[in-house]
């Protein structure tokens, strides 16, 4: 395993967050840094944490279920569970997003329809007034 450290500062750096952001995610329980005096030092194991982290709030989990998720990942028991868990959560998601998606296309047909109707009757008031 490697040796590599980072600070609060090119941790920052490389994933484009702020330090509080960070701390946040420390506080939070997702990243625990070691300390060499007042500083943070952060391992690599610290940097994949906040890597998957960041994964999973791009898919739309919650802070809490990314945090349970890589602690099961750290336990030495069995995977299959975790990923069961991890399975339910990502299906979960899936299925919000899906109806969210629903949702959305129903409002574009919609948009679609009233666009349509408003060139329609545009249309028959440019005629109308050229008529006159």
């Amino acid at each position: 395993m490697s040796s590599q450290t980072f600070t609060i500062g090119e941790l920052a750096r490389e994933f484009d967050l702020t330090t509080r952001a960070i701390r946040f995610y420390e506080d939070m329980g997702l990243l625990a840094p070691q300390r060499a005096g007042q500083q943070r030092v952060y391992t690599a194991r610290d940097r994949a944490r906040l890597t998957l982290t960041l994964r999973a709030k791009r898919l739309g989990l919650k802070l809490n279920e990314a945090k349970e998720i890589l602690d099961m990942y750290d336990s030495p028991r069995d995977t299959a569970p975790q990923l069961q868990r991890f399975l339910g959560v990502l299906g979960s998601h899936r299925a919000q997003l899906e109806a969210q998606l629903e949702e959305l296309q129903a409002n574009l047909a919609e948009i679609r329809t009233q666009e349509k109707q408003a060139r329609a009757a545009l249309a028959r008031a440019a005629r109308s007034a050229k008529a006159r």
